[in-house]
């Protein structure tokens, strides 16, 4: 699904180079890797503050640390994404509200987030699902209206762009009150191990995180809030900042894949390709809504679940993300979900199917690979 040992071999001297240097000044914990990449990451994104971490999980349960929920305290999220999400919900034992998505870009919907919010309601999650920012002008109104949260989980989405209907740009993770993201070595901007941070234009806020992520410690000693131990390594950093440069032309290398994708399954009556949004077409040559974390087809009419084997044997990797919904899940079931609520997503698992999308793919993988799922569907 991924090729990082390709990756690697482009940028194997920075990388090494920059790995040994941590070694030779054995500053392995908050060294200047670290500090060097946060600044790197904060003007690269255009936001005040970035604030590492050791993975994105941990990422997404600071920012709501941070923001000071009680228990109790309602969250609403996405049902059709990962665990993480909805687990930092229940680890700090706020209430999770699982709502629907929308059927062409996977993100959550608006009008299924109006009608969660209660009286108890502190924030919402929205989930940039692979690779392309949820509708975060319409999240926004909502907050302001409701005096809610916004906090974005951007574990997929680095890179992004979010264009409003003013036609102004800002980068995904930048909009909400606070955000989180993963630098798991498959991401988009991934590194050599775990790693996450988060995002914030908030001072106060930024504040209070740094002293979270380091045991509530602002001096030595001197626990002034409740914390964790969570940090970015000095490798995984001095990872992270040799393969920051290269972002924009990672993610061009997959909007590039996801073309060659979309045109070899254009019109084909059983699949559905991934859609962008805020008047922007993947197939375009400026698009920059969507970095494709994943390239998710909807396969109808057709068996999913059969393709997939049938990809397996002629050795091309897949992933179905994901096959279970949250409020299906043994860990976070609960009685007051319908499940009417939830008609996309039930269809969504029953139809969704990840291709291999990362920077090294080429021309001649994308031809075999397409023509398997063809010649698949058309004989099924």
């Amino acid at each position: 699904m991924v090729d990082l040992k390709g990756q690697y071999a482009e940028i194997k001297d920075v990388v090494n180079s920059a790995i040994q240097e941590v070694i030779d000044t054995t500053s392995f914990i908050n060294g200047p890797q670290v500090k060097a990449f946060q600044k790197n990451l904060e003007t690269y994104l255009g936001v005040k503050h970035v604030i590492p971490c050791a993975n994105g999980t941990d990422a997404l349960q600071i920012a709501m640390m941070g923001l000071g929920l009680k228990p109790g305290d309602e969250v609403i999220t996405a049902d059709f994404t990962f665990a993480a999400t909805v687990e930092v919900i229940a680890l700090l034992n706020l209430t999770p509200v699982l709502v629907d998505v929308n059927p062409d870009d996977f993100n959550i919907n608006i009008e299924a987030v109006k009608k969660a919010i209660t009286p108890k309601t502190k924030a919402i999650v929205p989930v940039h699902l692979f690779g392309q920012c949820s509708n975060m002008e319409a999240l926004m109104a909502l907050a302001k209206e409701h005096n809610l949260y916004i906090i974005e989980d951007n574990a997929q989405g680095i890179g992004a762009k979010y264009t409003n209907s003013k036609g102004e740009k800002a980068m995904s993770g930048t909009i909400g009150h606070v955000a989180s993201t993963s630098f798991f070595p498959s991401k988009n901007l991934g590194c050599y191990g775990d790693g996450g941070a988060i995002f914030t234009n908030d001072d106060d806020l930024a504040h209070i995180i740094r002293g979270v992520v380091n045991h509530g410690m602002y001096k030595r000693y001197h626990h002034d809030v409740v914390g964790v131990n969570s940090r970015l390594d000095s490798i995984q950093a001095a990872v992270l900042d040799a393969k920051l440069p290269h972002l924009d032309t990672y993610n061009n290398a997959r909007r590039n894949a996801a073309r060659a994708y979309n045109k070899a399954f254009v019109n084909h009556e059983k699949i559905t390709t991934p859609k962008t949004v805020n008047k922007c077409d993947s197939i375009c040559d400026t698009c920059d809504c969507h970095v494709f974390h994943q390239y998710t087809l909807k396969i109808e009419n057709s068996d999913r679940d059969a393709l997939a084997k049938h990809l397996n044997d002629n050795g091309i990797p897949c992933g179905v993300y994901y096959p279970i919904p949250l409020h299906k899940q043994k860990a976070y079931a609960d009685s007051r979900y319908n499940e009417a609520d939830f008609k996309v997503t039930n269809q969504l698992i029953k139809e969704v199917i990840s291709l291999p999308m990362h920077t090294e793919l080429d021309n001649e993988q994308i031809d075999f690979i397409t023509k398997t799922v063809i010649e698949f569907v058309d004989n099924n």
